[in-house]
């Protein structure tokens, strides 16, 4: 990890997944289907897992918004390990995150490669809210010039639900920052973490659940 100081307890902000979490109207939900069970006789547990692979906390590839781009397996894992910033950017529903929320955010301090933000714009993730918070091209486009490359949210997406040209995730991709969607930050408090979320490693796949957690950094 390569991170000096003392490190706290592992803090989980995944949500759990089970069929009632959430999915984008239209895409799959998670579902289990079991094959052998002790109930019936079977000499094991065997289960079959169906569901989008932007299930609950989950990284986007370049490939979801980019028809040329990488797919989840192609990128470094050192994005997923290291070093990280949680802060607040309450934003109001429907509303984009501004450069000048962020940066009020920041309170002059300088963001780290991993930047995750929490705006409390999407508290039940068992249900499909299309009014929380998305990212203002222009503070991703700040974030990219100031080195963040992984950038997190407590959201479904960066962009709004009902975006059909993804200002916020064509800002990702001009800036080489990765997405991280999905995120439990309502109970984590701002500061310093080590982050580890790392993606599957799902050949040719636009995306991959990850179990996200953080370990403070004193």
């Amino acid at each position: 990890m390569g991170e000096s100081g003392g490190r706290g307890p592992v803090i989980d902000i995944s949500p759990p997944l089970n069929p009632e979490i959430a999915v984008f109207p239209g895409d799959t939900p998670l579902s289990r289907e079991v094959l052998l069970d002790f109930s019936r006789g079977d000499s094991l547990t065997l289960s079959t897992l169906h569901g989008t692979v932007h299930l609950g906390a989950h990284v986007d590839a370049p490939l979801h918004y980019a028809q040329s781009g990488a797919s989840i397996d192609q990128l470094p894992l050192e994005l997923f390990v290291g070093r990280c910033r949680v802060i607040r950017t309450p934003a109001t529903p429907r509303a984009r995150v501004s450069w000048e929320a962020v940066s009020k955010a920041l309170d002059d301090a300088e963001p780290t490669e991993r930047l995750l933000l929490a705006t409390g714009s999407y508290p039940d993730p068992t249900r499909f809210e299309d009014g929380f918070a998305a990212l203002d091209p222009e503070a991703v486009r700040r974030l990219g010039a100031k080195g963040v490359r992984l950038l997190g949210v407590d959201a479904p997406s960066v962009d709004p639900a009902d975006s059909k040209d993804l200002p916020a995730h064509e800002a990702c991709r001009e800036t080489g920052i990765t997405i991280l969607e999905g995120l439990a930050l309502d109970r984590v408090p701002d500061g310093l973490y080590e982050l580890i979320a790392l993606p599957l490693r799902l050949v040719g796949f636009d995306a991959s659940p990850v179990r996200a957690v953080l370990r403070p950094i004193s």
